[in-house]
C-alpha cells in the first residue's frame, strides 16, 4: 500500500474524478467480456452488400442465400435502392431440438443511398448462386463527357 502525505495531495481535487476512473475501468472490462459471450446479441446488416462502379454503371452485388428470387422486392425511390425479402426457416416436418441456431430467418430490408443519379428506366437484375447482381445505368447527365480542344 502506498502512503500519501498529506501536503502530497493536490491543493483542489474535481469531485467526479473517482467516479470517472470507476467508470472507465468498467468499460474495459465490459469490452473485454463481450468478445467471450457469444449470447449476447450483436448488431448484424442483413444482406451484406458491394458497390461498386464505372464510368457507365453502378453495381450492388448483394449476398441472399437461401432467399428464392420471387421472395425478392427490389424497388428505387430518387436516390435510395431498396432491397427488401424473406428468408423462410426450412424444418423438417417432425419436431427437433437445435443445437446451434445461426442461420437468421424471416423479413429483411436494406437500403442503400446512391452516390449518383441513375437512369431507372434501364435497371437490370440477375440471381445466381445466392447473390444478386444489380446494375444500374448512370443518367445521362451525370456520366463525364469529353470536351475537344482545337489549336489555334
Amino acid at each position: 500500500m502506498a502512503i500519501i502525505r498529506f501536503s502530497d495531495r493536490p491543493f483542489w481535487r474535481h469531485p467526479w474524478d473517482d467516479l470517472e476512473k470507476v467508470r472507465n475501468e468498467m468499460d474495459k472490462m465490459f469490452r473485454g467480456v463481450s468478445a467471450e459471450m457469444p449470447w449476447i446479441p450483436r448488431a448484424t446488416v442483413y444482406p451484406a452488400l458491394n458497390v461498386s462502379e464505372d464510368e457507365d454503371n453502378i453495381y450492388v452485388r448483394a449476398e441472399i442465400p437461401g432467399v428464392k428470387p420471387e421472395d425478392l422486392d427490389i424497388s428505387i425511390e430518387g436516390e435510395t435502392l431498396t432491397l427488401k425479402g424473406e428468408r423462410q426457416e426450412q424444418t423438417p416436418d417432425k419436431k427437433f431440438s437445435y443445437h446451434r441456431h445461426e442461420i437468421e430467418t424471416g423479413r429483411f430490408s436494406r437500403a442503400l443511398a446512391l452516390p449518383t443519379r441513375i437512369d431507372s428506366e434501364k435497371i437490370e437484375a440477375s440471381y445466381r448462386n445466392g447473390i444478386i447482381k444489380i446494375t444500374l445505368p448512370k443518367a445521362a447527365e451525370v456520366k463525364p463527357k469529353k470536351i475537344g480542344v482545337s489549336a489555334d
